[in-house]
């Protein structure tokens, strides 16, 4: 069974501090899981406020499905980020395959 894996890379420079840094994370990880069906989780230890990793996954029967899951949760999150006054430094996903 196919999963396809996401992971971000969020430049937070208004950040000034871990609360800062934590509402940016905290309200893309929200508005993410509740918009599309995924798992959502933060990748990397909050060892500096102006940046953070996210890790997405989703899993389907279909290849395909997945590959248009991942596009359009990749430009929702890009414009997420964006509007939460952060910039995404990097993206990229592809898919792990499962064992039967």
């Amino acid at each position: 069974m196919p999963v396809a894996q996401l992971t971000l890379d969020v430049r937070i420079e208004h950040a000034r501090s871990l609360k800062d840094r934590r509402q940016v994370v905290r309200s893309l990880k929200d508005q993410l899981r509740q918009g599309f069906n995924i798992s959502v989780a933060e990748l990397d230890e909050a060892v500096t406020w102006q940046s953070a990793t996210i890790g997405i996954v989703g899993i389907s029967n279909s290849r395909d499905y997945l590959r248009g899951q991942m596009e359009e949760v990749e430009r929702a999150a890009a414009r997420m980020i964006h509007e939460l006054g952060a910039e995404l430094a990097d993206s990229w996903w592809d898919f792990i395959e499962g064992e039967a």
